[in-house]
């Protein structure tokens, strides 16, 4: 599971758990691939040459079309109409090796598919590999939001790319 690498040091274990059977589950993905506002891309390796090929499933990003739900976020944005990238998670193992950069291209041209004239994230404030990484990919700070884990609130910011 990717989700815990997001997380600061100090979210608990059972915070992280909490929050992967509340919203990570195979019933829960079910229901997001069903959705039509989001789009789901999975990144797979072959695991015998590690190469792009289907097999090892090593990532994979989510796009929410819409307006955001979060007043905080909503008031930090600066242009509509937007999509939510949601998740973005590659397996250790497979970091630096292009497959993030891969599944967030695919997935800045979905949003422009669906009109969005930018993609905005929440990303924890303490993680500055993740940061650089959309810094990277042409997001700025925009503004800050809290992100419930668990039952224990983490401050995030609010990262937009406008295209």
């Amino acid at each position: 599971m990717t989700f815990p690498l997001a997380c600061p040091p100090h979210t608990t274990d059972e915070a992280k758990a909490a929050h992967i059977a509340a919203h990570l589950t195979g019933e829960r993905f079910d229901a997001y691939l069903a959705d039509p506002a989001r789009d789901l891309y999975l990144a797979e390796v072959d695991p015998s040459t590690g190469s792009g090929r289907r097999g090892e499933a090593v990532g994979y990003t989510m796009l929410v079309a819409g307006d955001p739900t979060d007043p905080d976020v909503a008031a930090a944005l600066t242009t509509w109409p937007t999509a939510e990238l949601s998740k973005c998670y590659v397996l250790p193992g497979h970091h630096g090796a292009g497959i993030a950069s891969g599944l967030m291209a695919a997935t800045l041209e979905a949003a422009r598919g669906r009109g969005a004239a930018a993609v905005w994230l929440g990303v924890n404030e303490e993680n500055e590999r993740a940061q650089a990484f959309y810094r990277k990919h042409g997001f700025v700070v925009v503004g800050r939001k809290r992100f419930l884990v668990g039952k224990a609130y983490e401050d995030d910011f609010v990262m937009e790319r406008v295209f």
